[in-house]
């Protein structure tokens, strides 16, 4: 941290300097691991871009990657990054945004420490605040949405399996049926616990929230090697939807969907015709 901010003070060019990400966030216990997310703004970016032997200044690096330099994963964000893995395994994701981007900066992200303000231009006071990773209250429409989402492509996990298809069926119970059970589950922990906290980057604080059963089965669902257990875990995965959903559902007093039974007989019928 001593050498970014120091190389940001002794350059002209970088007017201000902002901490992003979990060393921002009072709530998130503290740990080597975790990476330095800066942002530098700078009054012109060209010349940073075109030669970065100034990265040197903060140290070795193994490995770096720049998004903005990418075609097979383009970037999400502004400006132009500096993802940079040291040889002490510090992890720095360095940003540069024009000067200019600076007001639009602080409304795009709440979860920010200002480092350097060289010409004061920043007159609000800024306090960091994880509160837009909140978990969110679930509306009846978007309870209704999720199971819609979640039972409709239960039933491509199902051809996939039928089909002996089973990187179509993984990638359908990985990338949909999961994630819309991990929001049902955090919504069933918002309304015991409250809607004011954050469950962290890819659910990675639910097991402190749950129940030690709700994890154990949760976790079984992740054992997808062959044809069987990948049906096991849609099962799995199938019994903890419901019960969750219906938890929540009797909560809010949204009404729970009609469907299930009908994609469950379907389910149940689909694995003895292919696979009993």
């Amino acid at each position: 941290m001593e050498r970014l901010l120091a190389f940001a003070k002794q350059d002209r060019r970088i007017r201000a300097v902002t901490l992003e990400g979990s060393r921002a966030n009072q709530n998130v216990p503290r740990d080597e691991l975790q990476d330095y997310d800066i942002t530098y703004f700078v009054t012109e970016m060209e010349p940073f871009i075109e030669n970065p032997d100034w990265l040197q200044a903060f140290g070795q690096i193994i490995m770096m990657q720049k998004p903005e330099d990418m075609e097979l994963f383009p970037p999400a964000e502004a400006g132009f990054s500096f993802l940079m893995i040291f040889a002490d395994y510090s992890k720095v994701d360095l940003t540069l945004r024009e000067l200019a981007d600076l007001d639009r900066y602080f409304q795009e992200d709440k979860l920010v420490k200002v480092l350097l303000d060289k010409d004061q231009r920043i007159k609000a006071e800024i306090i960091p605040t994880d509160e837009d990773f909140h978990i969110a209250r679930p509306t009846a429409r978007s309870f209704d949405d999720c199971c819609n989402e979640f039972w409709f492509v239960s039933t491509y996990v199902v051809k996939g399996l039928c089909r002996r298809e089973i990187l179509f069926a993984l990638d359908h119970v990985n990338y949909i049926l999961r994630p819309e059970l991990l929001r049902m589950v955090a919504w069933k922990v918002g309304m015991e616990k409250g809607f004011n906290f954050s469950l962290g980057k890819n659910y990675k604080y639910l097991e402190k929230h749950i129940s030690p059963g709700l994890w154990e089965r949760l976790l079984k669902t992740y054992a997808l090697t062959d044809y069987g257990e990948v049906w096991h875990a849609l099962w799995t995965i199938q019994e903890l939807f419901r019960e969750v959903s219906q938890e929540v559902a009797e909560h809010f007093g949204y009404a729970y969907p009609d469907y299930d039974p009908n994609i469950t007989i379907y389910t149940e019928k689909m694995y003895r015709k292919y696979f009993s």
